[in-house]
């Protein structure tokens, strides 16, 4: 990743990035994929690519959940990587979850919310963020659950969600041993 060293973003975008890398590890033979802060309402995040190899990782600097944000399109990527084959396997895992789609959503954009891809990038950046040894990432995430922000799960409701994703990084021998994060 190229993170925007001259973007106020930095800092916490550098925080989330290292979550990470904490969490696993990832081989490819990419280039550094830039992150590039935008100041859209319209979407919190975007992961673009093209011809099956990516452009970037957009996050908005207007929506007070950065290092969630950044951590959901790095699902995407992370996804990509892999052939669109994660979000399948954890959603699969966890089929009896309640939607998180945003009350009053069509049902179009429900079936998007709830489709294996958001599953697994929403799974994989709350996953990040509850291991993190980063204690203001976890109290960030602490809050967004607090808030009931339909972007995380409550934690009875995530459990599932979490041995899923680290199951799969653990069949594919990326898992880094979890270290024990003083409360």
């Amino acid at each position: 990743m190229s993170l925007p060293r001259r973007s106020p973003l930095y800092p916490e975008l550098g925080r989330a990035l290292r979550a990470a890398q904490g969490f696993h590890l990832l081989h490819t033979d990419v280039e550094r994929v830039p992150v590039r802060p935008t100041a859209t309402t319209s979407q919190t995040g975007c992961y673009r690519s093209r011809d099956g190899n990516p452009i970037d990782l957009r996050v908005s600097r207007r929506h007070g959940r950065v290092a969630l944000s950044f951590l959901h399109e790095l699902g995407h990527l992370v996804d990509h990587l892999h052939g669109w084959s994660l979000g399948p396997t954890l959603r699969a895992a966890a089929p009896d979850l309640p939607s998180r789609a945003p009350a009053g959503a069509s049902r179009a954009r429900r079936r998007y919310f709830d489709s294996p891809k958001e599953v697994w990038a929403r799974a994989y950046a709350q996953t990040v963020l509850s291991r993190a040894d980063d204690p203001w990432l976890r109290d960030g995430l602490l809050e967004l659950q607090r808030r009931e922000d339909v972007f995380v799960w409550p934690d009875s409701d995530f459990e599932p969600l979490r041995a899923g994703v680290e199951d799969v990084f653990a069949e594919l021998r990326l898992l880094r041993p979890a270290r024990s994060v003083a409360a």
